[in-house]
C-alpha cells in the first residue's frame, strides 16, 4: 500500500484536550462509552477540530459542550502524535487551571478528579499515556552543580533548592568516584523524599540501579548504547537528546522525557552549537515525550518553552543556588 493510499484509508484526526486541575493538584478525566474507539478507557476530555478552528477554540467549545465549563486561563502541555493502526490521532493537550462552571457529564459519561500520581496508564488509551507523565513532571528540573565533591556545601544548597520547591533533581557529579558518589546519593535521597521531590542519578547503570533513587538520566552515549528500557516503569528514565534522530531513539526506549540542549549558548559547554528557539521549536513539536529545555535556561525562559510546547526548564547554573 503506498503512503497516499493509507493516509487516505486512516485519516489523521486531529483532538484538543484539556487538563483541567482543582485547588488539591487533581486533574479531571472522563470514561470513554464502551461503543466508542478506545471503550471503557479513562481520557482528558476533548473531541475532534472541526473545521477552521485552532486548538484552542476547539477546546474551550468541546469544554462546554461536554462539561458545561467555561475556561479562563490554559497554557499547553504537550502535543502527541500516535498511530493505533486503525487510526492516527494528533492530540494537542493543554493544561487548564481556572475555569467556571461546576464540571458535570454533559453525555451521561462518568468523571472523576484524580491525581495525577495515583492515575494508572493502563487504564487509559496509549496516546494519553505521555500526557499523564507530563502531568506528573515539575517545570523546574534541578542539575546539581559543580559543588558535588563538598558534601557539606552540596547538602545545604541542595536543601535551599528544595525549600525554594525544586521537586526533580538530578545528581550529576562526574569527577566523584563511586564510593564517594554513592555517599552522596545516600545523603541526598532522604532530603529529596521529605521535600517530596524525586532524585534521578546521573551514572554508570550497574552503580545507578543498585542506589537508592527514583529514576536515571542517560547521556546521549548511553542512550546509543542501549536496545531497551534500562528499567521498570516505576522509576523515571530520561535522556540528553540534540537532535530529531535521538528524540525517536528515546521514543523507541519507552522513555519518559528528554533534555533537548543546547538551545542557547552555555558557559557549561562553550565549544557546543546552539539549536537556536527555532529548531528547538521545530524538534518539540515532533517529539512524542515531555521535553526540557537545557543550555543557558534561567527561570525567566520558562514562559517561552511552555509555548513552545516543552515541558519546562532544566538547569544547573540557572537554579542551582548560589
Amino acid at each position: 500500500m503506498s503512503d497516499v493510499t493509507a493516509a487516505v484509508d486512516n485519516p489523521l484526526i486531529h483532538v484538543a484536550a484539556g487538563a483541567l486541575a482543582d485547588a488539591q493538584g487533581r486533574i479531571l478525566i472522563a470514561k470513554r462509552p464502551d461503543r466508542a474507539h478506545q471503550g471503557g478507557l479513562w481520557e482528558f476530555p476533548g473531541g475532534k477540530l472541526e473545521p477552521g478552528e485552532t486548538p484552542a477554540e476547539a477546546l474551550a467549545r468541546e469544554l462546554f459542550e461536554e462539561l458545561g465549563v467555561e475556561i479562563r486561563s490554559w497554557r499547553p502541555l504537550i502535543r502527541i502524535p500516535h498511530d493505533y493502526g486503525d487510526r492516527r490521532v494528533l492530540l494537542d493537550v493543554y493544561r487548564v487551571d481556572i475555569f467556571e462552571g461546576e464540571s458535570i457529564g454533559r453525555e451521561g459519561q462518568p468523571l472523576a478528579w484524580v491525581a495525577p500520581d495515583a492515575m494508572d496508564p493502563v487504564l487509559f488509551p496509549a496516546a494519553d499515556r505521555p500526557i499523564i507523565t507530563a502531568l506528573r513532571l515539575p517545570e523546574f528540573y534541578l542539575i546539581s552543580g559543580a559543588d558535588a565533591a563538598c558534601p557539606d556545601d552540596f547538602i545545604r544548597r541542595l536543601s535551599k533548592a528544595l525549600a525554594a520547591g525544586i521537586r526533580l533533581v538530578q545528581l550529576r557529579a562526574k569527577g566523584l568516584c563511586d564510593a564517594d558518589y554513592t555517599s552522596l546519593v545516600r545523603l541526598a535521597y532522604p532530603l529529596c523524599r521529605i521535600a517530596g521531590a524525586r532524585l534521578l542519578l546521573n551514572r554508570d547503570l550497574k552503580l545507578a540501579k543498585k542506589l537508592p533513587c527514583d529514576g536515571l538520566h542517560l547521556t546521549s552515549g548511553m542512550l546509543h548504547s542501549l536496545k531497551e528500557r534500562p528499567c521498570d516503569f516505576d522509576r523515571l528514565v530520561g535522556a540528553s537528546c540534540h537532535n530529531a534522530e535521538e528524540l525517536r531513539l528515546a521514543e523507541r526506549l519507552g522513555l519518559d522525557y528528554v533534555f533537548l540542549s543546547p538551545v542557547e549558548a552555555t558557559a557549561t559547554h562553550p565549544n557546543a552549537e546552539p539549536l537556536g528557539w527555532e529548531c528547538f521549536v521545530r524538534l518539540v513539536d515532533s517529539a512524542h515525550l515531555p521535553v526540557y529545555a537545557l543550555g543557558g535556561m534561567t527561570p525567566a525562559h520558562l514562559d517561552r518553552c511552555i509555548h513552545a510546547g516543552a515541558q519546562g526548564v532544566a538547569a544547573i547554573r540557572g537554579l542551582w543556588p548560589d
